[in-house]
């Protein structure tokens, strides 16, 4: 993966950089399994939008930052992704409940829809953007 870009690193609090495909988002152990995530942006058409990766059972995934709901970002506070006991993604707004690795949802309002996934790839140890999401209308 040489031709890759080396990104942004957009870990820490703050106004994320943009990640494009390619680039960078962040490397695997800054990712703690069930515990926090990383939010960044990236650029899906002319569209900037919230993402984040997480890490669940040692794997790495990413979505966009999106209840399908009401399309509100999930987490509460920056990061906060998952349940307390680290098993399921949640949204802060109304409570609902995804798999994290595969983004459906599991409980609440969203039945039936789930988060946008994003295509990652690991380079080593750091995880990359593989490609822009396509991004479902509202």
């Amino acid at each position: 993966m040489d031709s890759l870009t080396t990104g942004p690193v957009v870990a820490g609090p703050g106004t994320p950089a943009v990640v494009r495909p390619g680039e960078r988002v962040c490397a695997v152990d800054e990712l703690t399994d069930g515990g926090l995530g990383l939010r960044f942006l990236l650029m899906a058409g002319s569209q900037t939008c919230a993402a984040f990766v997480i890490r669940h059972a040692g794997r790495v995934y990413g979505y966009l930052n999106r209840c399908p709901h009401r399309t509100l970002e999930l987490d509460w506070m920056e990061g906060t992704f998952f349940d307390a006991r680290g098993e399921f993604l949640v949204c802060a707004t109304h409570g609902a409940r995804y798999h994290p690795a595969n983004g459906a949802c599991v409980d609440g309002p969203c039945l039936g829809r789930g988060l946008v996934a994003l295509a990652l790839e690991l380079d080593g140890e750091e995880v990359r953007l593989a490609a822009h999401p396509t991004i479902p209308d509202a």
